[in-house]
C-alpha cells in the first residue's frame, strides 16, 4: 500500500531489509581482464603456476654461478675463459647460473666484483607462489589486482555484475542527478542503462522493460500532485515501503516489480544521494556479492546535532584534524560537491559531540 504523507515512516533499517532482504547475487559472467577493472570478483581467484617459474635476473648484469666466482675483486680478479651471458632484467637465468654480475663486475674478461648465490635474482616463485589465492570472492578489482592477475598469465575472469535500468521520471529536461548516481552505481561494479519516462504509463512501461537486474528510479517519488513514480510503481508490481525514517530523502520509496527489486529515490540532489548510499549501495552490493564496505571512525571537529526518530544522514568532508559535518536536508550543491563521506546518525541518537569518534562512510 502507498502511504500517504500523514502515515507513519519505515525505519531505515527495515526498509533496507524490505528492499535487499530477498535479493540473490546476479550469476557470474566471465569477461576479459580489459573488462574486469572496477567489477567484483565471483569466486577466489588461484595462481595455477609459481610467478617465475625459475631463477630470473632482477637487473641487468653477466650470468654467473656465484661459487665459480666469488671473492673476485679488482684486487684479485678470476679470468673466465669466455665472457659470462648477457642477460636483460625480467629474463630467466641460462642454465648453471644463479646470480646476476652488475655490469661494471666484468671487465677485459675478468670478473672484478664480488657476488653471492643469488643475489640480484629472484627464486621461483618469489612473486607468486603455485596454488597462492590471488583474491577473494566479493572483492572488487583493482589496477593491482590485474597486475598479478596478468603476471600469472590469466587472461580472463568470473565477475558479478549488477545490471540497474535507471529511470528518470519527469517533465524536466535539466537532470543532474541521474547521471551522478549512474557513475557511482557503475562506481560500485554495476552497470547501467538510461531511460526517461514521463506519467504513470511511462513509468510503468520503464519499470518492467529491460533485462536489468534491478530498477532504480529518480524523481516522483513525493506526494505531490505531479509525482507520480510511487503510483507507477504500484500498477507495475508492488509498492512495499513508500516514506522512509531518514533525512534527507523521507519520500524514498521501495518495492519489486516483474521479479526485480526497484528503489524511488528523490529528485533533489542531496536527498537522492543519500537514499543511494542508504538503500541503493548496499542493494548493488547484494547483487554483486561484494563483501561489506568498512567504515572508519573517525573524530568530528564539529557536533552533529539529530532528531530522535530519524536516521540521518550527514554529508562529511575529511580533514588532517578530522571529519567536518556539512549538513544534511537542504544542502546547497556548492556544500555536496565538498562531501567525501557520510556519518548515519541512528534514530536512537541526538547526534555527537565535537570531539567524539563517529563511524564514516566512504563515497
Amino acid at each position: 500500500m502507498i502511504r500517504n504523507a500523514s502515515s507513519a515512516l519505515i525505519p531505515l533499517r527495515e526498509a533496507t531489509n524490505l528492499l535487499s532482504g530477498e535479493v540473490a547475487p546476479v550469476a557470474p559472467a566471465t569477461v576479459p581482464l580489459a573488462a574486469a577493472l572496477g567489477r567484483v570478483a565471483a569466486g577466489t581467484v588461484v595462481a595455477h603456476a609459481a610467478v617465475p617459474a625459475g631463477l630470473t635476473a632482477m637487473r641487468d648484469g653477466f650470468a654467473v654461478e656465484a661459487a665459480a666466482v666469488g671473492g673476485a675483486s679488482a684486487y684479485a680478479p678470476i679470468f673466465l675463459a669466455r665472457p659470462p651471458p648477457w642477460v636483460e632484467a625480467g629474463q630467466p637465468l641460462p642454465s648453471g647460473t644463479d646470480a646476476v654480475l652488475p655490469p661494471e663486475g666484468f671487465a677485459d674478461g675478468m670478473v672484478v666484483a664480488d657476488i653471492a648465490t643469488r643475489e640480484g635474482v629472484r627464486g621461483a616463485g618469489d612473486d607468486v607462489a603455485a596454488n597462492e589465492r590471488l583474491i577473494e570472492a566479493g572483492t572488487r578489482i583493482e589496477p593491482l589486482h590485474l597486475l598479478v592477475f596478468e603476471a600469472v598469465g590469466l587472461k580472463s575472469v568470473d565477475v558479478r555484475q549488477p545490471r540497474v535500468r535507471v529511470v528518470t521520471a519527469g517533465a524536466s529536461s535539466f537532470d543532474t542527478v541521474s547521471p551522478l548516481l549512474r557513475r557511482l552505481i557503475e562506481r560500485a561494479g554495476g552497470a547501467t542503462d538510461a531511460v526517461r519516462a514521463q506519467g504513470v504509463g511511462d513509468i510503468v512501461d520503464a519499470i518492467r522493460g529491460g533485462t536489468a537486474d534491478a530498477v532504480l528510479v529518480v524523481g516522483g517519488s513525493g506526494f505531490g500532485r505531479s509525482d507520480h513514480s510511487a503510483a507507477a510503481l504500484a500498477l507495475a508490481g508492488e509498492v512495499r515501503a513508500h516514506g522512509i525514517a531518514m533525512r534527507p530523502g523521507e519520500t524514498t520509496a521501495v518495492g519489486f516489480a516483474a521479479g526485480r527489486p526497484v528503489l524511488l529515490v528523490p529528485g533533489r540532489p542531496e536527498a537522492a544521494l543519500a537514499a543511494f548510499l542508504a538503500l541503493g549501495r548496499p542493494l548493488i552490493a547484494r547483487l554483486a556479492g561484494a563483501q561489506d564496505r568498512l567504515s572508519r571512525r573517525h573524530v568530528l571537529v564539529r557536533k552533529i546535532v539529530s532528531s530522535i526518530g530519524l536516521s540521518e544522514v550527514f554529508f562529511i568532508r575529511s580533514g588532517s584534524d578530522g571529519v567536518e559535518p556539512l549538513g544534511a536536508a537542504d544542502l546547497p550543491l556548492i556544500r555536496l560537491v565538498q562531501a567525501d563521506g557520510i556519518i548515519v546518525v541512528e534514530p536512537e541518537s541526538e547526534g555527537f559531540r565535537a570531539g567524539e569518534e563517529a563511524e564514516v562512510w566512504a563515497l
